[in-house]
């Protein structure tokens, strides 16, 4: 049975809270993060940058969000805002709203007790790639324990580099409930290091590693506690199904949304005393500081008619920044 926390996630559910940039681990030569986000400070939620809580409770209004996912950097090592965040998402949102967190590091038990009473139910351990195969009598088999005592959910959440059964064995000792095994990616954050590895783009694929795949899910694939997320699912499902959560979210009567999870709507430097003269119900268009918003049909008709002279087809995200996708221009 899938994960509360992935079920959420596939179905573009979680909003994704990136609360430090910074981290320890200097080995990491696969980590994702680009410039904007490695070693800095700010606050993400989603794409947008927090400057207040209020832009967090939007970010997750905005989307409708069912839950959230706690990232970085490093979450543990700014354990005080991590946990600011989780006590304001429980307080807002109550407790069904379901919080997950990714972390490189063990943290000890009074950190997952402290996590644990800010509201976070899930905490996904993701241990230093050279101590696979030797996580038995470690701190790393320890703080599963620990982290189930004070109430959290463990897990692991690791890269699909290579297979390993040390992470079945601890699953089925009951150590942790589930392994996600995430496709191994190249991203512009990693790229360089990557290739200087050795590594390389899969061919046909933006962003997966041509790797050993196959002897992983051989290896790990069928075991049921362990669950392969690959870059395609994550790129083409979760991401367009969180845009599609914002659309509907946050449409006007007038604009469409595509399956992509983009909005289309019509734009007119038309004098808004024109659409009142032909007749336009108020909820087909909206009028801005110097232009007027409408239905994309709509305007398109009206410029074939010869109504209106001339306007455009918005398609655009989403997104607090609203970027814009594409533009058609009428006339």
């Amino acid at each position: 049975m899938i994960s509360k926390g992935c079920e959420q996630c596939a179905n573009g559910g979680k909003m994704v809270l990136f609360v430090y940039g910074y981290c320890d681990q200097r080995d990491c030569f696969y980590c994702p993060l680009g410039e904007n986000r490695k070693n800095v400070d700010q606050v993400y939620a989603n794409e947008r940058p927090v400057e207040s809580d209020e832009d967090v409770i939007e970010e997750a209004k905005r989307m409708d969000a069912l839950g959230s996912s706690i990232t970085g950097g490093e979450p543990q090592e700014v354990l005080e805002r991590t946990c600011h965040y989780l006590e304001l998402l429980k307080d807002e949102f109550g407790e069904d709203h379901h919080t997950h967190l990714y972390t490189g590091i063990t943290g000890g038990r009074e950190n997952m007790r402290r996590l644990a009473e800010a509201g976070l139910d899930e905490i996904r351990f993701h241990p230093p790639l050279e101590q696979w195969g030797d996580l038995h009598g470690t701190e790393w088999e320890d703080i599963l324990y620990v982290a189930r005592e004070e109430g959290l959910t463990p897990a692991f959440e690791i890269p699909g580099i290579r297979p390993e059964e040390e992470f079945l064995e601890l699953l089925d000792e009951g150590a942790a409930d589930f392994c996600n095994v995430n496709e191994f990616e190249m991203s512009h954050g990693n790229y360089r290091r990557m290739q200087e590895r050795g590594f390389e783009l899969k061919e046909g694929h933006m962003s997966a590693v041509d790797n050993d795949r196959e002897t992983i899910l051989d290896v790990m694939g069928d075991h049921e506690k362990v669950y392969f997320c690959t870059s395609v699912f994550k790129d083409a499902a979760q991401h367009r199904r969180r845009l599609k959560r914002m659309a509907r979210t946050i449409r006007r009567p007038f604009d469409e949304v595509t399956d992509d999870g983009t909005l289309v709507y019509g734009k007119t430097w038309a004098e808004p005393e024109r659409f009142e003269e032909l007749g336009v119900h108020e909820e087909f268009y909206t009028v801005k500081s110097d232009h007027v918003e409408v239905a994309w049909w709509l305007l398109e008709e009206m410029i074939e008619e010869g109504d209106l002279h001339e306007g455009e087809i918005v398609e655009q995200y989403p997104t607090y920044d609203g970027t814009v996708v594409e533009r058609t221009p009428l006339a």
